[in-house]
């Protein structure tokens, strides 16, 4: 199995937690998106059509996007298992893991902060507030859907799931573009609950074998 991934792509660092959650050895592909070896013709046509990363190749198989890898993943490695079987649960899962997915990290990728700037000419500070600003809008649901629903000291129990996988990697993210995130207080509890865990510890940019420091 081979992991095309990019240290600092928070949708990467989702795929590597839940591949060290399940054990699963894998080869590691870096892919500098910052350099855009994602859009090379031969990785779009012999890796991953949509020209992003993460990517999944397993024998034949090739599939990109994390959340279609993590289902793959729990559905032929189903321990432990991180999308739920049972409905409600299930439902709440992908509930708070689509927030961070769909609302949060679309508009805030390297390739829309680069259009903001590069094409449209917003100022350094409005690419930043643009960040901040979905970030923050973001994360508030999120800390509403865990205050409602959430429990334990994961997102939904005491065991991780797909929530985990994503609200981690945003986090991360988040901090490192200099967010505040201090006033999501049940988002940050489940934060430093993972950081002491060895599979997310495993999946941090740092310890990926194409990290640099700036």
């Amino acid at each position: 199995m081979q992991i095309y991934s990019f240290f600092n792509s928070s949708t990467s660092y989702r795929v590597r937690i839940a591949l060290a959650l399940k054990g699963l050895p894998y080869d590691y592909r870096p892919v500098n998106i910052r350099t855009g070896e994602h859009r090379a013709s031969d990785y779009v046509a012999a890796i991953n059509p949509s020209a992003v990363v993460p990517a999944l190749v397993d024998g034949d198989f090739h599939l990109g996007q994390s959340l279609a890898i993590i289902d793959y993943l729990d559905a032929h490695h189903p321990e432990p298992r991180l999308i739920p079987q049972e409905a409600e649960l299930r439902a709440r899962v992908l509930e708070l893991a689509y927030v961070i997915a769909c609302d949060i990290h679309p508009v805030n990728n390297l390739r829309i902060l680069r259009y903001l700037q590069d094409t449209l000419g917003v100022s350094p500070e409005q690419k930043d507030a643009w960040y901040r600003h979905w970030v923050e809008e973001g994360l508030d649901a999120v800390e509403r859907l865990l205050a409602q629903h959430g429990r334990g000291p994961w997102c939904f129990g005491e065991q991780p799931s797909l929530a985990d996988c994503c609200l981690v990697p945003q986090i991360a993210n988040a901090q490192r573009m200099g967010c505040d995130t201090s006033r999501f207080v049940r988002a940050m509890a489940v934060y430093r609950h993972a950081s002491g865990h060895p599979a997310f510890q495993q999946a941090e940019p740092q310890r990926q074998p194409d990290y640099t420091a700036r």
